[in-house]
């Protein structure tokens, strides 16, 4: 069931859970999202960034066919959006939102460009994400996760000015890996000033959630974070698995499954810890049309 990531976002900010946004790269990666969804009866949103997928209408096409082939809701996401010119690509590839990432420019210029991509996604019936603070990389974690965290006066400001749907929060994590023996820790009492000024009903989102450990992540979401990116997690997992497992000879055959369901399983761990898994809904209760008509596609 193709829905758009508002619908899917609304109901988990009313309800105090966190919805899976793992990104996706290829046929094979959200077809396993998806069963794992579908297995736990779940909602899931399907992240797809320009750099590792630029062909924006090859996939959000095949995503588009999977999720409304889906029986549980599947919304598909641009993460990390870009220049205009990629924002628009993910449009009319049939993405059902979008995500513009402003974060490294000053508090105004990110305002100015978000409310650009907000006025053209609202009007082609797409929801945005933007992002308030910086979440850096893991390479760099020690100052990173401690650097450009989220004002909840700013965060406040910035949904007023803007119009954006979700807003990705800097709270203590980095995407990526983090450097061996680094833990990062999540600042709750950040989180927690944040929804307070933002609002309970507004959803919020983590970046970077590999390497976090279970119960952090569960408690985030308890207490307002509504989307979770993960990749790197489910990443390591697959190569683990590949690694571990005798694929000489004939069974070489069983590479793919054996990939496959290693991805799986490692999402549908998460899905349980952020609260989402029974929290499919049916077409009937329907919260909100993407772009394109959800029965046909058109």
């Amino acid at each position: 069931m193709l829905v758009s990531m508002k619908a899917i976002l609304d109901r988990a900010s009313v309800g105090d859970y966190g919805v899976a946004a793992p990104d996706v790269v290829s046929e094979f990666d959200a077809r396993a999202a998806i069963e794992a969804a579908e297995e736990l009866n779940a909602p899931i949103i399907l992240d797809i960034v320009y750099s590792t997928t630029p062909d924006l209408n090859f996939v959000g096409q095949m995503c588009r066919q999977l999720a409304m082939q889906s029986k549980v809701p599947v919304a598909i996401n641009l993460d990390h959006g870009g220049p205009m010119p990629e924002i628009v690509g993910a449009i009319q590839a049939g993405f059902t939102d979008v995500m513009a990432d402003r974060s490294m420019l000053p508090f105004d210029q990110n305002v100015a460009e978000v409310t650009q991509v907000v006025a053209l996604a609202h009007s082609c019936g797409l929801g945005v994400e933007a992002e308030l603070g910086h979440v850096g990389q893991g390479v760099n974690a020690a100052v990173d996760t401690k650097s450009a965290l989220t004002s909840p006066a700013e965060a406040k400001d910035f949904i007023a000015k803007t119009g954006v749907d979700a807003l990705a929060v800097a709270i203590g994590t980095a995407h990526g890996a983090y450097p061996k023996g680094f833990v990062p820790h999540l600042d709750f009492e950040r989180l927690a000033s944040i929804k307070d000024a933002v609002g309970h009903e507004f959803p919020l989102v983590l970046h970077g959630s590999s390497g976090m450990d279970n119960d952090s992540l569960h408690k985030a979401c308890q207490m307002g974070i509504n989307k979770v990116n993960i990749y790197n997690d489910l990443c390591r997992a697959t190569a683990s698995a590949l690694k571990t497992t005798d694929l000489e000879g004939q069974k070489a055959y069983d590479i793919w499954k054996v990939a496959k369901d290693a991805f799986k399983a490692k999402l549908s761990e998460m899905i349980v810890v952020y609260g989402s898994d029974g929290k499919a809904w049916q077409a009937n209760e329907f919260l909100g049309l993407p772009r394109h008509d959800v029965a046909t596609g058109e």
